[in-house]
């Protein structure tokens, strides 16, 4: 695993720091699949960030490091989309699977799965996440060229299908033949850019709204994916914080509100019905998939989201605000 050191000279052989330069690094809280440090240069700080080859995830997920590159592909791509809410790329050094890009102060920039852990919910801000995220896959959708720069679906399927639905399906073989085909469905589709972690924990709340991180699993395919991942992780949150349910459901409508009216490129019903089996699958997921909620731990809230997605991936939901009902339902009897 190369050193922090290592980092420091691919930054001066790339020219991004200057050969006599003595920087340090400060490693920052970073996710499953990077190291994440501050780098504190002449203009100010900057992020640099570097990918790993093992996940820090207890069961063995590995994946491949160039996702590094096409993250810095995403974040370029997306950038005239979505301006400041997306960061800009300052150096890549594509052989050491490294890039450095914007910084932003902790102090001006909370992560969003912190402010709603301590129950500070703003669904405007929800409604934000959400007209962001429809504004990069408008502006993307329908692009051979963009299509052709992410031909990544074997990296998507080692990231996603494979960890979070195909991984299910083996837990839950009565269920198989569904979230298989649900798999395979998606695998299959061709419409836009797509992000593939829009979670709370990747968006950080800043004065000028939301700013959306780590694209590692950039792939050209299905942008329902990516309403289903977000909304799951909201009311996942109710789970974790029932005391706020209300709210998180008020920002799980927002984040609908947001999204759906900018949807352009296709019907925003069809996209919409795909999005909720998308969501109830990645629901189960998230306590028996590969990649399971650190959040939700308690052998109770466990059985709850397993039993509610299990239904709702058996019953059937054609749209969104149809699983939240659910999800609010089966809330309301715990």
């Amino acid at each position: 695993m190369p050193s922090e050191n290592d980092i420091v000279e691919a930054l001066k052989a790339g020219g991004f720091l200057p050969a006599d330069a003595e920087p340090r690094l400060e490693s920052l809280t970073g996710g499953v699949s990077s190291d994440v440090f501050r780098l504190d240069t002449a203009d100010g700080p900057v992020c640099v960030k570097q990918a790993l080859a093992k996940l820090r995830v207890a069961a063995d997920w590995r994946a491949p490091v160039e996702r590094s590159h096409y993250e810095v592909e995403w974040l370029k791509t997306a950038r005239p989309f979505a301006g400041n809410a997306v960061p800009e790329v300052l150096f890549e050094d594509e052989a050491a699977n490294l890039f450095v890009m914007s910084f932003y102060d902790p102090a001006t920039h909370s992560v969003w799965k912190s402010d709603l852990a301590d129950g500070r919910v703003d669904a405007t801000f929800a409604g934000r996440v959400g007209r962001m995220l429809a504004a990069i896959h408008a502006g993307a959708a329908g692009s051979a060229e963009v299509e052709a720069r992410f031909q990544t679906t074997a990296l998507f399927e080692d990231l996603r299908l494979a960890p979070f639905l195909r991984h299910s399906a083996a837990v839950h073989p009565d269920l198989a033949e569904r979230l298989v085909g649900l798999a395979d469905r998606t695998a299959a589709a061709r419409i836009t850019l797509v992000h593939g972690d829009v979670s709370p924990k990747n968006i950080l709340h800043g004065p000028n709204g939301p700013v959306l991180l780590d694209a590692e699993c950039a792939w050209y395919g299905d942008p329902a994916f990516d309403l289903a991942f977000c909304s799951a992780h909201l009311l996942l949150k109710a789970v974790w914080k029932p005391a706020h349910a209300g709210a998180y459901l008020d920002a799980f409508y927002a984040l609908q509100r947001g999204y759906l009216p900018g949807v352009d490129w296709e019907s925003a019903a069809a996209l919409d019905s795909r999005a909720a089996p998308l969501a109830a699958a990645i629901l189960l997921a998230r306590v028996d998939g590969k990649s399971p909620a650190d959040y939700v731990r308690t052998p109770e809230d466990k059985g709850f989201v397993r039993d509610v997605a299990r239904r709702l991936i058996r019953e059937g939901s054609p749209a969104m605000a149809a699983l939240a009902a659910v999800w609010k339902e089966a809330l309301g009897t715990r």
